[in-house]
């Protein structure tokens, strides 16, 4: 494969380096030893886990970047919590939901997970693929706690603990550059823009949108920009120069409201497709709305809120009686399927009677055909791999609820189903 690996320079130092130092103040840790023991119902226990009380952390976004999706994803998880608690818990114990918020700041990440990672089983929620991949060697190394992120870099992968839920972004691009070609007349010859965050997320959509273009005879027309760009103009007219025929967008949802909106009114009409977090309902009631509703598109992990499927007609009615003032996105079943499956997992190690953080890493292992009710069946078996390559093709429609409906049902692409990581 031709992977383009390129350095992220800035970005990936101040990471490296505030790594080191949040490491350096821990390494003396150790696991185990006082930590663990037999507590209530003959269940060991370790990290997070006492008598009474499990407690799970969500280091999440709720003022940068990704603000509207970190709160539907914390409100998502808070119900689920909410639910499992009113039932009785997992284990003879009540959930906990510890929340961080980040804003989207590699500083304010890595020193709200230092913070938390002692009083923790585990993080059901964490915003950021650069922040994640940050702390991967410390996850894998010593702190041993399963990671759920809302974060789908490949570089990930590998990992015993930090567990991608759903298609990495690289597969997912595939998928979304297939739909380009299938169904909206792309063909061998022509040229699609790529605008694309510097750091994790952004390059790995990138090297599935070369892999996808390589086998469709397609050529990418390269936009990098920073999170904090939110003005695509001088990126629209740049790709508008170079002829593109579509644009793929691994951004934010500000980015995306900019670029389709900015190539409406300067006559780039072609179609725009963006990754499964380039995108919010909340955009349909900005200047953008009326473009994003004809001209854009949405690659996504799972079926949206507003799918037909009873799961998702009754997380629609509880996150409406839960929080009647608030939208539906699909931050919530983001949120809602990583509370699930780190909820499963707890309840099969329950069954080992043993709650440490290696037994809980150990028993979603066991989980290879995990269905949340959204239209993916999730394979945990192999840490290697993310736990689906298909995707769902979401068009934003403000008559539905949540903003998206369904074009295109759950697939996999030639290209992606064949593509090595």
């Amino acid at each position: 494969m031709n992977h383009r690996r390129q350095a992220v320079r800035g970005l990936a130092a101040a990471l490296a380096t505030l790594v080191a130092l949040t490491a350096a103040g821990c390494s003396s840790k150790a696991k185990g030893g006082d930590d663990e023991g037999t507590g209530a119902g003959g269940v060991k226990a370790g990290e997070g886990v006492t008598d009474k009380v499990i407690t799970l952390g969500a280091l999440t976004d709720m003022t940068g970047v990704y603000a509207t999706l970190g709160k539907s994803v914390t409100q998502a998880q808070q119900l689920y919590v909410k639910q499992v608690n009113a039932a009785g818990g997992i284990c003879g114990r009540q959930l906990e939901l510890t929340v961080r918020d980040h804003g989207y700041d590699p500083q304010k990440a890595l020193a709200a997970y230092t913070e938390l990672e002692p009083k923790v089983v585990g993080y059901a929620q964490f915003i950021g693929s650069p922040f994640v991949a940050a702390v991967k060697q410390r996850v894998d190394g010593q702190d041993k706690g399963l990671v759920l992120p809302q974060a789908w870099s490949a570089s990930l992968l590998g990992s015993p603990y930090i567990r991608v839920l759903g298609s990495t972004y690289d597969v997912e691009t595939i998928n979304a550059v297939d739909f380009l070609v299938k169904e909206k007349g792309l063909k061998s010859g022509d040229k699609i823009g790529h605008v694309y965050f510097e750091g994790d997320y952004g390059e790995n959509a990138l090297a599935g949108a070369e892999h996808a273009a390589g086998k469709a005879g397609l050529e990418v027309v390269e936009q990098k920009i920073k999170p904090t760009d939110n003005d695509m103009s001088a990126q629209v007219a740049a790709l508008k120069q170079a002829g593109v025929k579509a644009v793929v967008l691994s951004a934010g949802p500000r980015q995306a409201a900019s670029l389709v909106g900015v190539a409406a009114a300067t006559g780039l009409r072609v179609p725009v497709i963006g990754n499964n977090s380039a995108f919010s309902p909340q955009l349909l009631g900005t200047q953008a709305g009326p473009a994003l509703q004809k001209m854009y598109w949405v690659a996504s992990p799972s079926l949206p809120i507003g799918a037909d499927t009873p799961a998702a007609k009754k997380l629609v009615a509880d996150y409406k009686a839960a929080y009647p003032g608030d939208s539906l996105d699909n931050g919530i079943v983001a949120g809602w399927t990583a509370a699930s499956v780190f909820g499963e997992a707890l309840k099969k190690a329950c069954a080992g009677k043993d709650l440490t953080r290696e037994a809980v890493g150990k028993a979603l292992l066991t989980m290879t055909s995990y269905d949340a009710g959204f239209g993916m069946t999730h394979d945990f078996g192999d840490p290697k791999a993310p736990s689906s390559r298909e995707s769902v093709i979401l068009q934003p429609d403000a008559s539905v609820p949540g903003g998206m409906r369904t074009v295109r049902e759950p697939f996999t692409a030639e290209a992606a189903a064949s593509y090595t990581h």
